[in-house]
């Protein structure tokens, strides 16, 4: 009995779905528009600019101090 009052319901729950009316389709307007091939020529002005990079060499300067810094737990420990 049970499984006929569920075959029932699943058919009357399927039947009721099957009568929504379905929203309308909607029509998309397509625009065509051309492709327009255009090459642009970009001049680049040179400057002569001697700006000094600076260059840390030595070991001891500041740049290689804080880069190369440890910590406690870098260190390795003796068993």
């Amino acid at each position: 009995m049970k499984t006929i009052l569920t075959l029932i319901f699943v058919l009357f729950i399927g039947m009721a779905a099957q009568a929504q009316n379905g929203a309308a389709e909607v029509k998309v307007e397509t625009v065509a528009r051309s492709i327009v091939a255009t090459t642009a020529k970009q001049e680049v002005a040179v400057k002569n600019v001697n700006a000094v990079a600076r260059l840390y060499m030595f070991k001891n300067s500041k740049v290689t101090k804080e880069l190369s810094f440890s910590t406690k737990l870098n260190k390795a420990k003796l068993a």
